[in-house]
């Protein structure tokens, strides 16, 4: 149980690990940054002054002076850290800086030959010397800082590309979940119905021609809802569907249903006859109709209210306006309003809008934005008109 605890922690941890390690590297490569520059000015300073001390041993006339200011450039060359092995015509060294060997001892060949494998050696035809020298310390450390960046930023791009497949899946199991419940929502409530027409027909009161039409009509709905979850996972089909009688199709379920009494929806629609014709899986997108009228429902419950179903033609796209005078969108949700699991509503299963938005977006390649949420919401997809049928050639 401890390491699935702490996968748990690990996954709700995972966007703050990604921000730390990118802070950790943004403040390495400052420090980097930092440090070097600091040491090119350091470096400067000192070649500048060794430049001076060579250019006043050059000028000046007195041998003992000359001596001094020599003295003084090879402590320069020492304080300055660098390696550095100086042999003589016969490559035995004679004279070393900032190494661990003194002249003389049989190491210091080796050491003079690793050298030269990182940087071929200076040579000084004058005197028949050469001058075997190494990397500054700041090398290595750079080197190091280096691996360490390297290291935080693999590291970062493998948690976040971890952190970002957990979310899918997580996003996919919570859709898994919903669309399970959407499912026994939409068969319980034509299953409901059912059983009560049944009680009907055993108390003998009502027609049996009457029951057997509701009976009827809650079997093509069940119907309605085997074919929507078939549909999923398959291609989407490409049929000429009339956008205006879609939605009257909608309205027409939804009409019988609406509270009426306490808290009375009154749902009016707003379409031409037929309406713009697009090319749409028919099933599919009355499905995210009916999703978005049902989210409208739930806005108005224990209030009341009015629901607007307008169909539109603009220019090359037309339109489907869903709008309510309820509460409104809380701004808290606005961002998220379409991502699967969010609600507004107690105990809501927030399936809706995610599906409505991927039937209209990925299925249809359209658009479905929130239009407004402060007084009531509107929600508007916006879907391309299929182009007009090319006349028939027989006809001329």
């Amino acid at each position: 149980m401890a390491p699935r605890r702490l996968s748990r922690r690990l996954r709700r941890a995972g966007p703050e690990l990604v921000l730390t390690l990118v802070v950790v590297f943004a403040a390495v490569s400052f420090w980097q940054s930092w440090d070097m520059a600091a040491y090119l000015r350091r470096e400067a300073r000192d070649t500048s002054r060794i430049f001076g001390r060579v250019v006043a041993v050059l000028a000046s006339p007195s041998p003992d002076e000359s001596a001094a200011m020599l003295l003084s450039l090879n402590a320069a060359i020492r304080e300055s850290g660098l390696p550095m092995v100086i042999t003589g015509e016969d490559g035995v060294p004679t004279l070393t800086a900032n190494v661990p060997y003194p002249v003389g001892d049989p190491r210091l060949l080796a050491l003079v030959r690793e050298l030269d494998r990182d940087n071929p050696p200076i040579e000084i035809p004058e005197v028949g010397q050469q001058i075997h020298y190494g990397a500054l310390p700041i090398q290595q450390r750079l080197m190091w800082l280096t691996l360490l960046q390297v290291g935080i930023l693999f590291t970062a791009v493998a948690l976040g590309v971890w952190a970002y497949r957990t979310s899918v899946k997580r996003e996919r199991d919570l859709l898994w979940v919903a669309m399970a419940r959407e499912s026994a929502h939409q068969l319980g409530t034509p299953l409901m119905s059912a059983d009560a027409w049944v009680d009907r027909l055993a108390e003998g009161t009502t027609p049996p021609a009457e029951i057997a039409a509701h009976l009827r009509a809650d079997l093509e709905r069940l119907q309605r809802v085997a074919r929507r979850f078939e549909r999923i996972g398959r291609p989407a089909r490409r049929d000429r569907v009339a956008l205006g009688a879609l939605v009257e199709r909608v309205a027409a379920y939804f009409q019988p249903r609406l509270p009426r009494r306490a808290h009375a929806v009154t749902l009016a629609v707003r379409a031409p006859e037929a309406g713009p014709m697009i090319s749409a899986d028919p099933v599919l997108l009355e499905w995210a109709v009916e999703a978005l009228v049902r989210n409208a429902l739930d806005a108005l419950s224990g209030r009341g209210g009015t629901i607007a179903l307008t169909v539109q033609r603009r220019g090359r796209d037309a339109t489907i306006t869903v709008s309510d005078d309820g509460p409104g969108i809380p701004p808290s949700v606005r961002a998220s309003l379409f991502e699967p699991g969010v609600s507004t509503k107690p105990g809501g299963w927030g399936i809706g809008l995610a599906l409505a938005r991927r039937i209209v977006e990925d299925v249809h390649r359209g658009r479905l934005d929130l239009a407004s949420g402060g007084s009531g919401a509107t929600f508007v997809a916006t879907l391309p008109v299929a182009p007009d049928p090319e006349p028939d050639g027989d006809d001329a």
